[in-house]
């Protein structure tokens, strides 16, 4: 599994969803460069059963991530055909009903490829023939990157095993203190909490009174 944080975030264009509605092409994490933060997640399959639940877990928080000028994309190697007729299906029925933030279409598995979150490879068997060594979908795989495209963070779930939305939310506002008032965020640390100096004398000081 490759480590992304500290790298520039893998450029990409594909087709998407937008609005919950509208097929475009050439989708892109540029047009946030130098705008906003972004939280890029990948989820395997469309019309499954736990990936509805993280999806309307994200629109739900929606809010909380535009207010901390952040955008929320999902990202599965379902076709844009695929997210387009699962976000007409209501919630009740299973369905992503009311979904309004982007979702790729990673049909060619180059965009989970590159954030090195696609499950299984291709290799030759003994008849030189083209096999999958697993289904070539993505794991849960979650990526923060900042306004300058650099990935800050990255946590990767295996396929049955749903992320806590509210993490994500916790770890935009550690980023974002940082950036604002240069001081690091310890652990279990949230949004107005002390934090702590980056040197010795503050470490000791943040130690000492909690």
């Amino acid at each position: 599994m490759a480590v992304l944080v500290g790298k520039k975030a893998p450029s990409f264009k594909a087709k998407a969803v937008i609005n919950g509605e509208e097929i475009v092409d050439n989708y892109s994490l540029d047009q946030f460069i130098g705008k906003k933060h972004v939280i890029l997640f990948f989820y395997p399959k469309d019309f499954t059963f736990v990936c509805p639940t993280e999806l309307h877990a994200f629109q739900a928080a929606l809010p909380e991530f535009e207010a901390r000028n952040v955008a929320v994309v999902g990202c599965s190697t379902d076709n844009e055909h695929a997210h387009w007729g699962w976000l007409q299906l209501p919630k009740d029925k299973g369905g992503i009903e009311g979904v309004t933030y982007p979702i790729i279409a990673d049909t060619n598995k180059t965009i989970s490829h590159n954030f090195d979150v696609l499950n299984g490879s291709y290799e030759l068997d003994e008849d030189d023939q083209l096999v999958a060594s697993a289904e070539m979908v993505a794991y849960r795989g979650l990526f923060l990157i900042d306004k300058e495209g650099i990935v800050r963070h990255q946590l990767v779930n295996d396929l049955p095993l749903g992320r806590n939305v509210g993490e994500a939310i916790r770890i935009v506002d550690a980023l974002q203190h940082l950036e604002e008032k240069g001081e690091v965020c310890p652990a279990n640390w949230s949004k107005g909490e002390d934090a702590m100096n980056a040197t010795h004398g503050g470490v000791a000081d943040y130690l000492a009174t909690h």
